[in-house]
Parts: structure tokens; C-alpha cells; sequence
């Protein structure tokens, strides 16, 4: 009798672990940058804290560095169920639908309080859009205003002429081509091994992207354009955000509004540390001349008119309400 009673209980845990197992769901989440970026820890604590708010029943595996997909196939991975979360620099997919494109724009913002005005004028468009292919955003978080790395001294748009330009989307592959510099794509996790190897010698970013890719330790000059502030955009598979019971449905959301704003936060208090950082580690940081910066201002133009030229009526109206 005791033999059974404790072959019973043995029984019992074993289904008792399985139920608790089977009980949790796990989604993965990938990531095209760095471990260290702020933009990925910044994930990380947004998945502990739903894991938390769950009591268990929902885990989110950060991917971070591009290590499950790269970051221009996130966006597809998420939208087939391949992934139930991730996070896209959202101009990337400008190819697809120009809208996407908007905080690429050149010198349409002029810091965080206007980057908020433009996202929340294009907001309800971009939603639809990634609606439209079972997509749901959950947050967004920008990053910094957007400077020129460069490997030698720019005094005119003339000296780009020839240099590997790194490109990422439709808007820095048009900068390229405009400077009569050589565009070479190349995604951020990629971006530490092209400057090692001189695969590129110039590219537009934010102090984090350097910093991230120890950037100084192949280039010499970054220029302060403040040309645009991009944006990240954690997405879900709306199936599968569905699936889940309302309270892990209400979780999610609830820890995403304290990320978001979290990440907001951390993205303009760090903009000035980073660049501090560039000027520790011996790079020449400065605005561009008056002359070069003019040079950016008509390429600017030229993009914003292309740009507003596909977006059609959408990027006409988004405008119009971010002017307002």
C-alpha cells in the first residue's frame, strides 16, 4: 500500500509539472541590435516585467543582435507566426509602403517633442497599414537625432564623393547616390565588422549606433546634422496577441506603456552621453559648415519632395496634421 501510494504521488507531481509547464506560453522576440543597445535592454526589462505580471504564464525570449533574424526580415517573421513579437526599424519597410518611411524624412523634426507630434500625425495610418497584414503595434521608441560619420574631414558635399556610404533604407541609399558617394547596405549588427574591414567609411546614425560599433575605432568626424530621429516599433502577431487570455492580453499592454515611456526617456537623456562618448574615445565632433550644411538642406528637399510624391495623399496629410 505504501509503495503505491508513493508510485500515486510520484504520478501526481509529474502531471502537477506538466500542467504548469504546458500553462506557460513562450513567444520570442527578435531584435536587430546590440545587446548592450538601449533600445534592447529596453526590451528585456519589458519582457521581465510581463513574465512578472503574468505570475509565469507568458515568457518573452529576447533575440537581441540580429541572432534569430535579421533585422529587415523581423517585420515578415512576426506577420507568418515564425515569431510572435519583434521589433523593426520601421523606415526600413518604406520600399513596401512609403508611409513607413515618414521619420526618415530629412529635417522634418527638430528634437523629441516634435518627433512625438510626428508620430502621433501618423500614427493611425502606420496602425492600419501593419493592420492590414495581421500586424499589431505594441510600442515605439526612437532613437537619437541622426549625424554623418565619416572616416576623413567633410568640409563641402563634394568630399563624399567616392566614399562607402553605408545605407540601411530608401532614404540613405538616395543620400548616396545624390553625394556621389558608393552605397553599401549594410544592417546594424553587420555594421562593427564593415567599418573593421572598410567595407563602408561613412554613414548617417545616432551617437548609439556608433557607440555600439566602436566607431571610433575606424572613423575619425562625426557631423551633428540632426537630419532625422528614426524610430523602433515593437510588433505582434495579431493571431496570436488574440490567443491569449484577457489578462495576459491586458499585461502585455500595460507593461508596454511603461516601456515605451521608459524608452522615450532613456533615448533623449542618453543622446548627449553618447556623443560624449564619441568625444572621450578621440573622435571630432562638430556641425557641418554652413556650406555642407546647405548642401544637406537642398538633398533634404529633394528627398522630402520624392518622398511626399509616393506617400500620395497619406504623406500629404500626415504632414499638413505634423505642421498644424
Amino acid at each position: 500500500m505504501l509503495c503505491r501510494a508513493r508510485i500515486s504521488g510520484m504520478i501526481f507531481g509529474v502531471l502537477l509539472t506538466t500542467t504548469s509547464v504546458s500553462a506557460q506560453t513562450k513567444w520570442n522576440l527578435p531584435s536587430g541590435y546590440a545587446n548592450t543597445n538601449y533600445h534592447t535592454e529596453n526590451l528585456v526589462q519589458f519582457a521581465k516585467d510581463v513574465e512578472a505580471a503574468t505570475g509565469g504564464k507568458l515568457a518573452i525570449t529576447v533575440h537581441g543582435n540580429a541572432s534569430l533574424f535579421k533585422l529587415p526580415d523581423i517585420k515578415k517573421a512576426v506577420a507568418t507566426g515564425q515569431a510572435q513579437m519583434g521589433e523593426i526599424l520601421i523606415s526600413n519597410h518604406e520600399n513596401e509602403e512609403p508611409v513607413f518611411g515618414v521619420d526618415g524624412v530629412p529635417f522634418l523634426v527638430n528634437g523629441y517633442a516634435d518627433t512625438r507630434k510626428l508620430w502621433n500625425a501618423s500614427k493611425a495610418v502606420i496602425e492600419a497599414k501593419l493592420a492590414a497584414q495581421g500586424l499589431m503595434i505594441v510600442m515605439v521608441v526612437p532613437w537619437g537625432p541622426q549625424g554623418l560619420y565619416s572616416g576623413k574631414e567633410l568640409k563641402t558635399i563634394d568630399d563624399m564623393k567616392g566614399m562607402k556610404f553605408r545605407a540601411y533604407n530608401v532614404g540613405t541609399a538616395r543620400i548616396a547616390e545624390l553625394a556621389g558617394a558608393q552605397s553599401v547596405t549594410i544592417q546594424a549588427a553587420e555594421l562593427p565588422q564593415a567599418l573593421a574591414t572598410g567595407v563602408v567609411n561613412s554613414f548617417i546614425a545616432s551617437g548609439s549606433t556608433g557607440y555600439d560599433s566602436k566607431v571610433w575605432e575606424s572613423l575619425k568626424y562625426w557631423y551633428d546634422a540632426k537630419a532625422w530621429i528614426p524610430k523602433n516599433i515593437t510588433i505582434a502577431n495579431k493571431a496570436a496577441f488574440d490567443a491569449l487570455p484577457q489578462d495576459q492580453r491586458d499585461a502585455v499592454l500595460a507593461q508596454a506603456k511603461i516601456a515605451e515611456a521608459r524608452g522615450w526617456k532613456i533615448a533623449e537623456e542618453k543622446a548627449a552621453w553618447y556623443i560624449g562618448e564619441l568625444k572621450t574615445r578621440g573622435m571630432i565632433v562638430e556641425p557641418p559648415s554652413p556650406e555642407f550644411s546647405a548642401s544637406l538642406k537642398k538633398i533634404g528637399d529633394d528627398l522630402t519632395a520624392s518622398w511626399l510624391k509616393r506617400a500620395g495623399k497619406d504623406g500629404e496629410d500626415i504632414v499638413a496634421a505634423f505642421r498644424k
